[in-house]
This record gives structure tokens, C-alpha cells and sequence, in this order.
């Protein structure tokens, strides 16, 4: 798990609709993973038909893993905050979704499921935050 303090983003909150202020939270951890050496293969990936699921950031790394991300953002830590938002409901559907991406694939590289989290105090990036079993 990774912790960054908080940036810049959080100076325009009170400005911003919830859309608005988790586009800009998905759009800063693009740019972080992007440093970090990751590549962007997809963005706010959507299965056909009612009841899929959605990823907000497919990535591959340099050793070809795959890395579906989920980002969260919440301004208060109450309920479990960001972190605790990714319900073993939403983990369902982002591992339904990822199946359904990776039946393109002719090979099926590894894959992983991050989370990054915009909680008060600042970026939280857990990789393998949960795995396909769920």
C-alpha cells in the first residue's frame, strides 16, 4: 500500500460536483500510475447490457500484468471512507467486467485488481486490493 499526502486537488472541492471532483480524482491517478511506470490500455471500461459492471482504469505494467483500477474518492473517512466504499458487491462486477475485457485476449496475461482511494488526508494505492475469488 502506498500513502501520498494530500495535493492541490483538494483546494477546489466546494466548487465541484461529485462527478466533477471523482473525474478529477480518477484523472490524478491516471497521471500517478502513468509515473509509476504504467501504461493506460482503457478508460472507464463498460460491459454491454444492464447489471455489468464498469473499471474506471485498465493499465498494464512493463511485465505485461494487467492492472484493473478502481479509484474512489471521499471527501469524510465516516463509513469506512474511500477505501471502504469498494463493497464485495462492486469487487463482483469490476471482476465481471474484467473477465469480459480479457475475452479479446487471445493469451491471458496475469492480472491484478488495484484500488486507489482519495481519502482526507491524502492518495491511498493498494495493489491487489482483492482477487478474483470474490
Amino acid at each position: 500500500m502506498v500513502f501520498l499526502n494530500p495535493t492541490s486537488q483538494s483546494k477546489t472541492l466546494a466548487k465541484q460536483t461529485t462527478k466533477q471532483r471523482g473525474d478529477d480524482a480518477e484523472e490524478a491517478a491516471l497521471q500517478f500510475l502513468q509515473q509509476q511506470g504504467l501504461r493506460l490500455l482503457h478508460r472507464n471500461y463498460r460491459t454491454p447490457g444492464r447489471g455489468g459492471g464498469e473499471i474506471d482504469l485498465i493499465l498494464q505494467e512493463s511485465d505485461s500484468t494487467v492492472v484493473f483500477v478502481e479509484v474512489r474518492k471521499r471527501t469524510l473517512s465516516r463509513f469506512g471512507g474511500a477505501l471502504g466504499s469498494v463493497s464485495a458487491i462492486k469487487q463482483r462486477r469490476i471482476v465481471f467486467a474484467a473477465r469480459f475485457y480479457l475475452l479479446r485476449w487471445q493469451h491471458l496475461p496475469p492480472a491484478r485488481f488495484d484500488v486507489i482511494a482519495w481519502e482526507p488526508q491524502g492518495m491511498i494505492w493498494v495493489k491487489a486490493a482483492f482477487d478474483s475469488s470474490n
